[in-house]
Order: C-alpha cells, then structure tokens, then sequence
C-alpha cells in the first residue's frame, strides 16, 4: 500500500479540528503521518510541508476538514492507475451549522450560486476524470513525486494555488479524479462579512491565477461584467437598462425558491435572495481587483515563518 503524508495549515496559535477525526482512520497507521504546518501564507505552508513529507501520497486538509475514517484508502485506491495525478473530494456543510452557513452551502451547490464550481459543495455522481472546477484544496491529494517535480504549488497565489498547478498537470496529461464519496464537511462562514470577504478573495485569485496561467476562461467575464452593470446604474435613467436586472431578479427569486423548498426551510428564501447576487457581486469586483492590482501585488515581497510539527511520524528504519 501507499504512504500518506496529511498536511494541515493552520494560524499561528490556531486550533486544528481535523486532527479528531484523524484519530479514526480505516488506514494502516504505519503509513500515515500527520504533519501541521503553522503559518501565515496557506500555499508557502503547503510547500514546506510538502518537501519535508515522505509519503508516496501528498493529502491536504484544512484545519476544520472533518473527515470519514476510510476516506484514506477510498483516496490511495484511485492511485492504482498510475495516469492519475490527483484525487479529491466535496466539501459539505454540516446539518448542524446555522441557518446562515446552510443557506450559504445550499447556493453554492445550485448553477446559480456554484456555477460549474458547485460540485465541489454537493455530493453527486460517481468518482471520474475532471478538471479543476470540481477539487477543493480543502481536500485534496497529490502523487508527492509529481507535485515536487512541478515545484509544488505557486507561492503568489492565495486561493486558487491548487488550481494553477492542477493546469499544469492536465496540459502533461495527468488525470484529476474527483469522487463524491470522497467527502469532507467544514462548516461555511460564519458571519455574512467573512463570507463577502471569501468571495473577494475568491474573484482575486481567480484573477491572478488566469494571468499567470494565461489560460482565459471567457465565463469568468460574466461576473465581472455584472460588477460594472451594477456599478454604472445609478448613472443611466433608459428603462431599457433595467430590463436585465429583472430578468436577474426572476432568475434569482426561481433559484431561492427551489434551494428552500429542496432544503425545506422557508425561512432560507430571503437569505438566498441575498446570498446570490452577493456571491456574484463580491467575485466580481475581487476579478477587478485581481487583474488591476497584480502588477502591485507581484512587486512585493513577503517573508513567511513556517513552523512544521509532526502529530504522528512514519516509523523509524533502523
């Protein structure tokens, strides 16, 4: 069977849930290290880690990833076809997170709010080839052979870190698996300014990512797009400007209307009404920002400390 090194980034100080669910594993113990990476700056974490692993499987969790305890060897068995490079699975939101953080998990995992991204959010399928759209880095694994011979994930980037490697790993005709019993839950933003903060976060690396992979996607100009619709309203009086805000609107009220009535929850239409145009509105000024504030952005230089602490070590040889 295949060794597994877990990396798990957290704050400096920061609580690293995963590690009770970590407890259980269905998986061999002799195979498995754990190794938290404490830092400032997610990917440069990710890559320290990565190069002081010594699993055949590189397996990235976030610090509230609560997973299953056969994920593991559900993860090693899709390794058994040596094209694939990567293999991962959704992010849930928990039953037990507030009506907020369900209404949340809920439009990310519909065409409106998710997009082609939503299958990260919703289990749904079986396990096939992908692409990038449907693997979270919240739960993901890598061949550590290859993710070092690529040079690991690119430090610029925080999101969309794993994304930009993954395009290099398609383009050499590797295979991403995607497996939606290969699930984790983590819980979404708590407050709705963390969640509009994420979603700027999310535009921006998006952003990034697209200028330094050059691999445009024109869907993402959608959001963009609707950012400077928005923008511009208050300066045009034709009517024929507000046609397709209520063609949105419509669009909207049908969407919010389905992902409460699937959900059972009347009480989630008016926080999906809300939620929609936000995750659209907050992506797209994080793309402006992005794309306009790069040359900024890469000018810069930032040291980061990255303290590894191994909760469980590989046995010694000898």
């Amino acid at each position: 069977m295949l060794t597994v090194s877990i990396i798990i980034p957290v704050k400096p100080g920061g609580e690293v849930k995963a590690l009770e669910g970590l407890a259980g594993l269905d998986y061999p113990p002799d195979l498995v290290e754990i190794i938290v990476a404490e830092g400032s700056q997610p990917s440069v974490q990710r890559n320290s880690a990565a190069w002081e692993a010594h699993g055949d499987i590189l397996y990235f969790l976030d610090d509230d990833s609560r997973v299953a305890p056969g994920f593991l060897s559900r993860a090693v068995s899709h390794y058994a076809d040596p094209a694939v490079a990567v293999a991962g699975g959704p992010s849930l939101t928990p039953g037990t997170d507030t009506l907020l953080q369900r209404s949340i998990g809920s439009a990310l995992a519909s065409p409106v709010g998710g997009g082609g991204m939503r299958n990260r959010y919703r289990r749904t399928g079986s396990a096939r080839a992908t692409g990038d759209q449907e693997l979270i880095l919240c739960n993901l694994s890598f061949r550590r052979d290859l993710f070092l011979e690529l040079g690991g994930l690119d430090e610029r980037l925080y999101p969309n870190e794993e994304n930009e490697l993954m395009d290099r790993l398609r383009v050499r005709g590797s295979v991403l698996v995607h497996d939606p019993d290969l699930a984790v839950y983590r819980s979404q933003r708590p407050t709705y300014r963390a969640f509009i903060r994420q979603f700027l976060n999310y535009g921006r690396g998006r952003a990034e990512q697209t200028i330094i992979s050059r691999d445009f996607h024109p869907t993402i100009l959608l959001p963009a797009l609707m950012f400077l619709y928005f923008l511009m309203m208050p300066f045009s009086a034709a009517p024929v400007y507000y046609l397709p805000l209520l063609c949105y609107a419509g669009m909207l009220a049908f969407a919010a209307c389905h992902g409460a009535l699937r959900a059972g929850e009347g009480k989630m239409f008016p926080l999906l009404m809300l939620i929609f145009p936000t995750i659209h509105l907050a992506y797209g000024a994080g793309l402006w920002r992005g794309f306009l504030g790069w040359p900024f952005k890469n000018e810069k230089k930032v040291e980061t400390v990255v303290t590894l602490r191994w909760v469980k070590e590989f046995p010694r040889q000898g």
